[in-house]
């Protein structure tokens, strides 16, 4: 078995500056929990990849420490684009993507898009990291479209209650998903 240890970013202040935005100072505490707790459960972490934005590295950067490694840097994982520019009403745009997987706000990624940008990096870790926990740390949209693609329960719905930051464990045998699981 393949263990991914989806990790969604903890909380961040917003600002427009995607890459750069770091944690806020509850979200550097909650940092600390997730290694904790994935310490605590004597998981062993075998490898820690991340989105390339600051809040995603900085959520898992506490596990590579832990295990004496450097977080590997994945543009796949970073959050889906939803447009160019800021959008109006945020939970008008989103629930429009999620309701019509090919529509796509000028310059952003339709769920398609962004779910096969996420599918093919998953699948070259499934391959690359065979038999080993991979903790990813990485951004909610981008995450469940990537549930999604394995089990169409992970919705728009199942979007709207994640926490930050969250955890899901997911096992897979080969690149057939075997299990899913919520860690906290």
């Amino acid at each position: 078995m393949t263990n991914i240890y989806f990790v969604r970013h903890a909380h961040s202040k917003y600002t427009p500056d995607q890459l750069n935005r770091s944690l806020s100072e509850k979200g550097m505490k909650d940092a600390e929990k997730i290694t904790e707790i994935l310490m605590r459960h004597n998981v062993k972490i075998d490898y820690v990849i991340s989105s390339p934005y600051r809040r995603a590295i900085q959520t898992v950067e506490g596990i590579a420490c832990q295990i004496g490694k450097k977080v590997i840097i994945e543009d796949r994982f970073k959050e889906r684009v939803l447009a160019s520019g800021l959008v109006e009403d945020f939970d008008s745009a989103i629930k429009k993507v999620w309701s019509d997987y090919t529509f796509s706000w000028n310059g952003g990624e339709s769920n398609k898009t962004a779910q096969k940008r996420g599918i093919m990096a998953l699948k070259e870790i499934l391959k690359t990291y065979k038999n080993k926990n991979v903790a990813i740390g990485t951004h909610g949209n981008i995450m469940v479209l990537i549930m999604n693609y394995f089990d169409e329960k992970y919705d728009f719905s199942f979007w709207k209650t994640l926490q930050m930051p969250d955890i899901y464990k997911l096992s897979f045998n080969k690149e057939d998903l075997i299990e899913a699981e919520h860690i906290c």
